[in-house]
């Protein structure tokens, strides 16, 4: 080798695998001019080995050289090497350079299919050996940097729904206990009340009832990421389902000024779903659609047969909801911003509820909205039978 000041110690690390060593040896010196280190490997294995042991930020591989137990020719070994690299997760983003005196198409196709992310024919200029080095060793840092901040997104996100579940489980009991108190003095066990005392613990106790329902939400959100909440199927048919919907909405639509309209197709057949989550979807759903306006609005519940299954809109004609907020709608605590309804409060967790109970049931949830309609248009598709074992969910509700 050539009297060359060696690099910093924390330099980047380059792999050069060839079988010559005159090769390896300019190389060597054109790196260390360049500023970085270098390892040698002079064949297929132990490139590999130099790969797994060093974990080399760059890799430059020749084409031919002696394959060893690879079980591939010797002029094909590059590729093999790089192959095994780009499959192995502890080592798959480590860029490739092929270096070879081969300059046939062919070989450039089979050095991108092998995963390659250059290729440069003999002889070199070092000027472009260069150029290609730090370019390919800026993206790797990019995409590592990338990796990273994914990763402690992701522990994040873990200690925040760690920290959620704890928080919920200690809120319940006693929350649970000022409930059954609160019933108590309502019902007289303890003295008699005043019209107005009555009507406050009335409306306190409905509010206490609210943030329970918040808390078993949450209780049931993590179950359902997890898929641990178990489905109790039984056949509903929609036109009885939405009946009762409808009923047990009744009060409170006349309270808002609203109005409730049912659009059951003669085509709806039954599906096999939880009877208890399916309306609760219905209840998140119609609950937005009257606290999400200024104004009272008419609200309908549709069910009509679609494929092998059922689709069920609640569909209103308020304030709709923009575009660009059609996906993250469904993500837990998201909510969309608007200056027509200022007064109405939201744990963003309703609609991060229903899409996974729909999903848990194998079917799909979706909102139509914008200038081309008034209002908005909630739909999900359940199928006649969910499948036994629904599909994950796709990258969680937090991300």
């Amino acid at each position: 080798m050539s009297e060359l000041a060696p690099p910093p110690a924390d330099a980047p690390l380059i792999l050069v695998a060839d079988d010559v060593p005159a090769n390896v040896e300019l190389l060597f010196d054109q790196l260390h001019v360049l500023g970085f280190r270098a390892v040698a490997a002079y064949d297929g294995p132990a490139a590999l080995r130099v790969c797994a042991d060093r974990h080399p930020d760059l890799c430059i591989l020749d084409v031919s050289m002696p394959a060893g137990d690879l079980g591939v020719d010797d002029r094909s070994t590059g590729f093999e090497v790089c192959r095994r690299i780009k499959r192995d997760p502890r080592t798959a983003r480590i860029p490739v350079i092929f270096v070879t005196a081969l300059n046939d198409t062919t070989d450039r196709v089979k050095a991108i299919e092998a995963g390659g992310d250059d290729f440069l024919t003999k002889p070199h200029n070092r000027l472009v050996l260069g150029a290609r080095v730090r370019s390919l060793l800026k993206l790797k840092a990019a995409t590592d940097a990338l990796e990273e901040s994914l990763r402690k997104q992701k522990e994040l996100e873990k200690v925040r729904d760690d920290l959620m579940k704890m928080i919920v489980h200690d809120l319940k009991s006693p929350l649970t206990s000022m409930i059954g108190a609160m019933e108590m003095l309502v019902d007289g066990d303890f003295g008699p009340l005043s019209g107005d005392q009555r009507r406050a613990l009335v409306d306190t106790e409905s509010r206490a009832q609210d943030l329970l329902s918040l808390i078993e939400d949450l209780l049931e959100l993590a179950k359902l990421e997890e898929s641990r909440l178990p489905l109790h199927l039984e056949p509903l048919r929609p036109g009885s389902l939405l009946n009762e919907v409808s009923r047990e909405w009744e009060l409170r639509v006349q309270q808002e000024r609203a109005q409730l309209v049912l659009d059951v197709h003669a085509d709806a057949r039954p599906v096999e779903a939880d009877q208890a989550l399916v309306k609760r979807v219905f209840s998140n759903l119609i609950q937005n659609a009257l606290t999400h306006s200024a104004r009272a609005v008419t609200v309908t519940l549709g069910a009509r047969a679609e494929g092998e299954g059922t689709l069920f809109t609640v569909a209103d004609d308020g304030v709709g909801i923009p575009p660009e907020y059609h996906d993250i709608i469904f993500r837990k605590f998201e909510q969309v911003k608007t200056l027509h309804i200022p007064r109405v409060r939201s744990s963003g967790l309703g609609l991060a509820f229903c899409k996974l109970v729909v999903e848990a049931h194998g079917g799909r949830i979706w909102v139509k909205s914008g200038p081309e309609q008034r209002g908005s248009a909630f739909h999900f598709w359940l199928p006649d039978h969910p499948p036994a074992s629904p599909p994950p969910i796709a990258g969680g509700l937090g991300s």
